[in-house]
């Protein structure tokens, strides 16, 4: 038994473009007008693609016209979407828990290539006296380094346990560098 022709008319046009601009999914207008969606796609090309297209340049001009009268989303919608405006934070820093910024203290740890014993030395103190105010500071009650709120106790944070520095000999990094052989580089960066 053969199968029967599918017969395009104007009214079914009508009809897949209006479900099209809907927003109805492909599948769904295939079932309603009788036909499979490779069909569908086939026969009602101009009418899917003029649908969608219609209604969207419908609703950009609903946006436009509630942004312009001052609706506040609309307008923040608009901006991100259309004019690639983007929320920007400034980086919080994880020990401190304040915002990076040009007052924020930067720490180079040089790696101890055994060159020059007194400048291993004082950079050995340097770290020890750094991680020494570090741990005086995470002891007050009341500090808030992790950005988290008040600490009320000797509450710690992992980010906030004990840590011992300590100078590697002949590897160009320290116990405390992660500059994978780079140079300088700030602690747990």
């Amino acid at each position: 038994m053969a199968r029967q022709a599918f017969v395009v008319n104007d009214a079914m046009r009508e009809k897949v473009w209006y479900l099209a601009g809907l927003g109805v999914r492909q599948d769904d207008i295939a079932k309603i007008i009788g036909c499979a969606p490779k069909t569908l796609r086939k026969c009602f090309r101009d009418e899917l693609d003029r649908g969608v297209a219609e209604a969207n340049a419908t609703i950009a001009g609903s946006l436009f016209l509630a942004a312009k009268a001052g609706h506040i989303a609309a307008m923040i919608f608009w901006l991100k979407t259309r004019a690639n405006w983007r929320e920007v934070t400034a980086p919080v820093d994880a020990v401190t828990g304040t915002e990076a910024g040009s007052n924020s203290n930067v720490i180079l740890v040089l790696p101890d290539n055994s060159r020059d014993p007194e400048l291993t030395q004082i950079l050995h103190d340097a770290q020890q006296k750094y991680f020494k105010d570090q741990r005086r500071q995470r002891a007050r009650p009341g500090s808030n380094l992790m950005g988290y709120g008040e600490i009320s106790g000797p509450t710690e944070t992992p980010a906030q346990a004990e840590y011992t520095p300590r100078i590697l000999p002949d590897n160009g990094r320290d116990a405390l560098s992660c500059d994978n052989g780079r140079g300088a580089s700030t602690p747990g960066g």
